[in-house]
């Protein structure tokens, strides 16, 4: 059973979007499964770049569908994305250097992250998205 699972209060009610967090929740378990195992170091370099990569193709999708209905807070919100999507950058260049095995401070902060993301920042746009016939 994922330690992290996908349910209801994390939905936004526009599917694609609920599809791609679902998504992110997959990763949060895939290394959290590796770190129980003892793996955590071999799947966080590989993961870490997976993980860079989705958020860039996830928020440019969030931001682009914001940006087709009138978003009003899209500037700020674009703003988190990008200091998400910086955040994990820079976990790549930590790891990519030695610095430390970042595994269980990854999983902290994706966990963290999708606590306060989705349910917080994300939970925002969904009533004006809704409103504005996105499903």
């Amino acid at each position: 059973m994922p330690q992290y699972a996908w349910n209801d209060k994390y939905s936004v009610g526009i599917q694609t979007i609920d599809s791609q967090h679902a998504n992110l929740f997959c990763i949060l378990n895939e290394l959290s499964d590796a770190m129980k195992c003892g793996q955590g170091k071999a799947v966080v370099g590989p993961l870490l770049k997976e993980l860079l990569q989705y958020t860039r193709v996830h928020f440019a999708e969030e931001e682009k569908m914001m940006a087709r209905v009138g978003y009003p807070d899209l500037a700020n919100h674009r703003l988190a994305h990008t200091a998400l999507t910086q955040k994990v950058a820079d976990f790549v260049v930590r790891f990519e250097s030695g610095e430390m095995a970042l595994s269980i401070e990854l999983l902290d902060f994706l966990n963290g992250w999708l606590g306060n993301h989705i349910l917080g920042t994300d939970k925002k746009y969904s009533p004006h998205m809704k409103e504005k016939g996105l499903q």
